[in-house]
């Protein structure tokens, strides 16, 4: 069964000029779910569907660059669309921070689940499991199972974390590569080379690297992550669509 990734966004920390936070759409199985929904996500979103076709979102933590647009998703369907019961995962952090910018009230609008890296979520057809990551904060990277298909999505994470931990037979891994390979240790995120050390580790079936810190060069993480990995690496860009 086929599992389909549509990039929404995908700067890392903040974004440049004509570029999106980080946020992608997830097809399979009839249903549509929001991974990450960073600052203008929801224009991308709707570009490729209605905001209410939103069948679940998965937020991955409560760094503001994958998040902040979820309040305003909460006042598009609760003022404008009528939609309530929109199932959210995220950690701990993230439901207080969304609590303290919505006042306490994300019901009815939304219907919150709490997750952690012992999780296992099903939408429809799609199987989530998450690992808690190498980041400052909770930060989940997940995996998405729908029959024999697979798509896992490291989220933000230093080096000290593997996507073998989401298990074996990965068929796209959707990988963060904030960093030149000669910025390695000056943030908590991964280079070009490590993204692809790490994919090719797992003998992962494909590498999109994504979160490019506005004003680094997107083609050298990929040159980089390309050499490390031994094949082809797409790099993620607004609009591009994968499947698997």
């Amino acid at each position: 069964m086929t599992i389909r990734i549509t990039i929404l966004g995908c700067a890392g920390s903040f974004a440049g000029a004509d570029q999106v936070c980080t946020g992608y759409m997830i097809q399979a199985a009839g249903k549509n779910v929001l991974l990450d929904c960073g600052s203008g996500v929801l224009a991308q979103w709707q570009r490729h569907l209605p905001l209410s076709e939103i069948d679940a979102v998965v937020t991955t933590h409560c760094h503001p660059d994958h998040w902040l647009d979820l309040p305003v998703l909460r006042n598009a369907l609760r003022y404008v669309l009528l939609v309530e019961r929109v199932p959210v995962y995220g950690t701990a952090e993230t439901h207080g921070m969304a609590r303290t910018l919505l006042d306490d009230e994300l019901a009815p609008t939304f219907d919150w689940t709490t997750i952690d890296e012992t999780s296992e979520v099903t939408i429809g057809e799609q199987r989530w499991t998450f690992s808690r990551t190498d980041h400052p904060v909770e930060t989940l990277a997940c995996r998405v199972d729908v029959g024999e298909t697979s798509f896992a999505f490291s989220s933000d994470t230093g080096p000290g974390w593997d996507v073998g931990a989401l298990g074996p037979d990965i068929d796209l891994f959707l990988c963060e590569a904030s960093l030149p390979n000669d910025q390695e240790g000056l943030a908590p995120h991964l280079s070009g080379g490590q993204a692809g050390t790490m994919a090719r580790a797992n003998d992962v079936g494909r590498l999109v690297i994504t979160h490019i810190v506005p004003g680094n060069d997107g083609a050298l993480h990929r040159s980089e992550a390309e050499v490390a990995y031994g094949a082809a690496v797409d790099l993620a860009e607004i609009g591009a669509t994968f499947e698997v």
